[in-house]
């Protein structure tokens, strides 16, 4: 749909301080849109943009498949 989407990776070992998701704190959020906006200076005419935050929770399980989820919209320059 045309849409440039900025993705954060984020991955943690543990469930502690909220995990991969929790990781995303508005300090991060804010060098994510600062990086953007930098990145968006070669565009005339600016496209719709969306920030994703892809969380990669590892499993203390052996032989266990980490969970992976993806949060569309995670957050927005606001």
């Amino acid at each position: 749909d045309g849409t440039l989407v900025f993705v954060e990776v984020r991955s943690r070992n543990t469930l502690e301080f909220g995990g991969a998701a929790g990781s995303v704190v508005v300090s991060k959020q804010r060098r994510i849109i600062l990086a953007a906006r930098h990145y968006l200076l070669k565009y005339v005419v600016l496209p719709p943009c969306r920030f994703d935050v892809v969380c990669v929770q590892s499993v203390a399980q052996a032989n266990t498949a980490p969970r992976i989820e993806w949060l569309k919209a995670a957050f927005d320059t606001t």
